[in-house]
Parts: structure tokens; sequence; C-alpha cells
């Protein structure tokens, strides 16, 4: 194994070196060796330092999931620079907005959204150039194969910035989340020491490169020296083929774990390739779980708990927690920190700890969290405490084995009577219920008792929801004031692209008028 990394080009460097000719990467009919893969990120930072890009400077990447953006973001790091990644989905002002504030100087385009963006090309203050990427009219690749490899060798530490990635935020703008070599390093050794891969093992990466899921489970694969296969899309085509082309570990939203379930025998066995399956970034409910855990006995399941702020994960529930029938109330929860991840339970509204046992908000303090938000210094003191602390907005408690369960957000935290009210409690109760599919619970306002509990459920198919006879069937499980005294049946609820239910436009109704903006 080489000595510790500087940055995170170091292990592409050391795989190139010791196993030069083995399949690092593949991405649709493509796929190259570590030492293809090295020469051609060296040419990109070759390219990029023709145009000036170095030390401080951004480029950014709008697409899809395509191979090039994880090569640009390797090549621009290598310089010095960042690569910021939005999200593809976003409308024409906030993609301006956003490729505005990383300050982009070369923004790499996907074809597909290039009739986008040329709209847009006088509002963009920093873009110098545009390629694009893929296509009948692609110049990546022909810009690529003209540069020189890259050779001198500029000053960059491990605190450099790598990576910007935009927090999707509940208000306001979205931030971008400043990741370092450091950072991203320090997550795939602590995710590696707990649950490592091997040379040959194959990684599919699905989720998009603009989610910390996307990136950061890639560059995981790619320290470990695995080979990564990456999908375009997370649709079933995609999916089959990366299975079919050997696929055997993969990180996946509960939404995809359902869909395949729901497909039908042929489905689940071709997922029977996995060995590992590792899930997050929304809840899965536990019905859902106990369904994956029977379709695939031999499949290691590892639910894990993270923030774009901390490079990715910093909690996982083990293969092990999640078949232990002595301890299934387990399953409900988040697992232990990582190796070098500390966790605190502070009480939001004195800021000293919580009792054992208490909830609270969590913050974390490890190398993997942010060294702030860019361009944003109050935003940044207000999420970082000057001893290291990031507070994560998510309430939660932990047991005294140490398993986390998160609660709520704490700003989704329900008040209702002067009683504080947990969401993802009263959800676990209803999505036991047989005619119950997904289930998001919110507060709403009362002018009697300030909020109270709705629940907006979405049905099994073909069955019939009776809100009443939910309220009570909750008064079995759980204290009166937790339960929800209205109830919403709805065909779908709105989620992000990264499968998280968007409470917000849940809630957003209700709250119009209001002095009390939940939203």
């Amino acid at each position: 194994m080489p000595d510790a990394d500087t940055i995170i080009f170091d292990r592409i460097a050391h795989w190139a070196r010791v196993r030069p000719d083995d399949i690092a990467v593949q991405f649709q009919n493509v796929e190259y060796t570590w030492a293809q893969w090295h020469s051609r990120i060296l040419r990109i930072a070759g390219g990029l330092t023709t145009v000036g890009i170095g030390p401080g400077d951004t480029v950014a990447f709008v697409d899809k999931n395509h191979l090039s953006c994880l090569e640009v973001t390797y090549a621009a790091s290598l310089l010095g620079a960042a690569n910021a990644v939005p999200n593809w989905r976003l409308a024409g002002d906030e993609l301006v907005y956003v490729i505005n504030d990383s300050r982009a100087r070369i923004l790499f385009v996907g074809h597909e959204f290039l009739q986008d963006v040329t709209p847009l090309r006088d509002q963009l203050t920093y873009v110098e150039r545009i390629i694009v990427v893929g296509g009948e009219h692609d110049e990546f690749e022909k810009w690529m194969q003209e540069q020189a490899p890259f050779e001198a060798a500029p000053t960059v530490t491990a605190d450099s910035t790598a990576l910007i990635l935009y927090s999707s935020g509940t208000t306001g703008r979205p931030k971008g989340v400043q990741l370092t070599h450091r950072n991203l390093i320090a997550h795939s050794v602590a995710i590696l020491e707990i649950l490592p891969a091997w040379h040959e093992d194959c990684l599919l990466v699905a989720m998009p490169l603009f989610h910390a899921g996307g990136t950061c489970f890639a560059i995981m694969g790619i320290h470990a020296g695995t080979r990564s296969h990456f999908t375009r899309e997370t649709d079933a085509p995609a999916l089959f083929s990366a299975l079919a082309a050997g696929a055997n570990m993969a990180f996946l939203v509960p939404p995809v774990i359902a869909g395949v379930l729901a497909a039908g025998e042929q489905a689940i066995a071709a997922f029977g390739a996995l060995d590992r399956i590792i899930y997050g970034a929304a809840p899965m409910p536990l019905p859902q779980l106990r369904s994956a855990l029977d379709a695939w006995p031999k499949t290691e399941f590892v639910q894990v708990y993270g923030m774009t702020e901390l490079a990715g994960v910093v909690t996982a529930l083990s293969p092990e927690a999640h078949r232990d029938k002595t301890h299934e109330s387990r399953m409900a929860s988040a697992g232990r920190p990582l190796p070098g991840v500390e966790l605190r339970i502070v009480d939001p509204a004195t800021l000293e700890d919580a009792s054992p046992g208490e909830a609270g908000e969590l913050w974390w303090r490890t190398e993997q969290r942010t060294p702030g938000y860019l361009g944003r210094p109050e935003a940044t003191a207000e999420a970082l405490t000057a001893d290291g602390w990031l507070r994560s907005g998510d309430i939660g408690r932990a047991d005294h084995e140490g398993f986390v369960f998160i609660e709520d957000r704490l700003k989704d935290m329900i008040i209702t009577g002067g009683e504080n009210v947990y969401s993802p409690e009263i959800e676990r109760v209803l999505a036991e219920h047989p005619a119950v599919a997904e289930v998001a619970v919110i507060g709403v306002p009362d002018d009697h008792w300030g909020e109270t509990v709705k629940a907006i459920i979405v049905p099994v198919d073909g069955a019939r929801i009776e809100p009443d006879e939910l309220i009570v069937y909750t008064r079995q499980y759980l204290a009166k004031f937790k339960c929800p005294t209205t109830i919403d049946v709805v065909e779908l609820l709105p989620r992000n692209p990264t499968g998280k239910i968007l409470k917000r436009e849940l809630r957003a109704s209700y709250w119009e008028d209001r002095s009390r903006n939940l939203v």
C-alpha cells in the first residue's frame, strides 16, 4: 500500500504504477485501465493549465453522470483548483446563480444541456469558455487529446479545496460546500476501515455526481483500487447492464430498492448479484427493509447517515446489525460513528450536552468536516464551532452502545402544546400498517396547540385508506399527543433528486401568512 495520500490524485498515481493494466473505470461502452485513466487526467490537467487554471480557481461541470465529470474533478484538484458540480435539474436562474457563485472560469456542459445553457451565456459572469461533453458535437475528447500531459508540481496541500457540491438547503439560495483533499481522503479511509473493498470488486456508481453519495462514493472506490462502473442515470436498463458487467457493490437510495422489489422475480434475482447494498439519503421503511433482507438473504446491507458538509457518511449500521434478531430495534438506527468521527448530542436550547439517551442536535467533529461554505462566512460561522464541531441541524439520540437514531431535522421538529414530537417515530408506526406504502409527517398550524400533527399517506396499490381508522391505529402505539389529528391521502410525495421527501413543499401551503414559518 502507498504512503499516506496528500491529495486525491495520489491514489490514482499509485494504482497506475502497481496495477497499470487492470480496468479502473467503465462508462457506457468505454473502459480505461489505471494507466490509461491516469494519462487522461494528466492531459485534462495540462489543458486546464493552458487557460490559466491554477490554485484557488474553479471549473464547473453540468451534466447527468458522465465519467468526464470525475476526470475533471481529479484534474482540477491536481492543480489546486476545484470542480463545482451543480444539480443539472436546476432551473435557468438557479443554474446561473450556482455557476456564478462558484466563480467557475471553465464550464463543461453535457450535450443534452447545451440548449439550456446557451441562452444563459451572457449571464455567466466568470465563465471564459464552454466545452461540450458527449453527443454528436462533443468537444471534450478532441480538446483533451490535443493537450500535453501535466508535469509541473504546483503547491497543493491536503487542505486545498478539491470539490464544491451545493447543498439543497431549505431556505434561500443553495450554499457551496467546500470539500478538501483531506476531507475526501478521510471519508474514504473511514468507510473502507469498516467496509473494505478489494481489487476484484466492482463498484456500481449510480447516484448523481452532484451528490456526495455519487462523487464521494466514487472517490472511495478509486481509493480502494476497485473497478468502478458508472451509470448515466439510475434507470432499470443502466442498473441491469451494470450488474451484467459484474458490479457487486452499490450505494442506492430506498426508492430504487423499493422499485426493484416491486418489479418482480426477474429483477429481484438480478440484484442478488450484489454482495453489498449501501443505502441512505432517505429513510427506508422497516417493512421495505425486511422485504429486502428476505429477498436477498446473502447480501450485506449497510445503512448510512451523512451530510455533504461531512464529505459523505459519518455513521453506518453494519450488515451484522441488520440480521441480528435479538436487537431488531437497531434496524431503525443509522448505526454507529465511523472510525475517527466524534459525536456530541447537544440540547439546542442550552447548547449543553443532552442527558444520556435524550434527543438533541447532533454535532460532529472529524477530518471529513468541510472548512466552510464558499463565500458565506456568516453561514459558516453558524454551522461550525470554534473548536471544530459541525452543527448538523439534525435531531437524534444514541443508545447505551452508541447506536445513533435520527429523530428529525431541528427545524422540522413539531412542538404541540409544549411537547416536542419527532416525525420519524410516527412515520415508523404508520409504515407498519399494511395499507401504507409511504408516509411523511409534518406539523401544521393549530390555533389552540400552536401546531398539530398531520400525516400524508401514499397507499399501497389497490388499498383503501380510512384516515380515522389510521389515527385510531396510531393510538395503539403512540401517546395521544404524538398521533396525527388529520391524515391526507395522495398519489405521490415530492422528492428531491436524491430521494429525500421535500417536507418544506408539503408544509408550504399550511404556513402561508403565518408569523412562524416552518418551511
